[in-house]
C-alpha cells in the first residue's frame, strides 16, 4: 500500500460516484443534443427557456428560470438575446406594473417546430439504445432525486 492509499478519503471510486455519473450521463446525453441546437443557432439554455414557455405559456422571470434550470442573472441575459432574436417577448404585469411576464413568440414556436424532427430522431436512437422501460424509471428516479432536500 502506498502513502497515497493510506491519505486518500474513504470516497466512493468515481465510477460509483453518483454526481460524477450523471455528468458523464449528461455530457453522453448532450453531445447530438448540441449539434441540433447549433443547426439552429440557439445555446442549450436557450432552448430549455424556448421549451418551458412553449410548454408552460406565459410566466413570470422567476418561475421561468426555476423551470429552465437557470439562476436569475443568467435568465436576465437569455431574454434579452431571445428578445433581440423575436423569440420571446415581455408583457406587462396585468395587475403589477413593475414586474413583467415572457412569452414564446410565433418565431419562437417555429424554431422549436423546426428542430422538433431531429430532436425526436435523437430520443429514437436513445430509445432504441436504451430501452423505452430504463428511460421511464430513470426519469421517474431523476424527478424524486430532484425533489429531495439534502440541505
Amino acid at each position: 500500500m502506498t502513502e497515497r492509499d493510506t491519505d486518500r478519503p474513504d470516497l466512493p471510486e468515481t465510477s460509483r460516484s453518483l454526481p460524477i455519473a450523471m455528468l458523464r450521463a449528461r455530457e453522453k446525453m448532450m453531445a447530438p443534443v448540441r449539434q441540433m441546437l447549433q443547426k439552429v443557432d440557439v445555446t442549450e439554455q436557450q432552448w430549455r427557456v424556448l421549451r418551458v414557455l412553449d410548454e408552460r405559456g406565459t410566466m413570470d422571470p422567476k418561475d421561468l428560470a426555476q423551470a429552465a434550470c437557470l439562476l436569475n442573472p443568467s435568465l436576465t441575459r437569455i431574454m434579452q438575446h431571445l428578445e433581440r432574436k423575436g423569440m420571446i417577448r415581455r408583457k406587462d404585469h396585468p395587475s403589477d406594473r413593475r414586474r413583467v411576464l415572457l412569452d414564446i413568440t410565433p418565431e419562437g414556436v417555429a424554431l422549436l417546430r423546426a428542430a422538433a424532427p431531429e430532436s425526436q430522431e435523437i430520443f429514437a436512437r436513445l430509445e432504441e439504445k436504451f430501452g423505452r422501460d430504463k428511460i421511464e424509471r430513470l426519469l421517474d428516479l431523476l424527478n424524486e432525486l430532484s425533489e429531495l432536500d439534502l440541505e
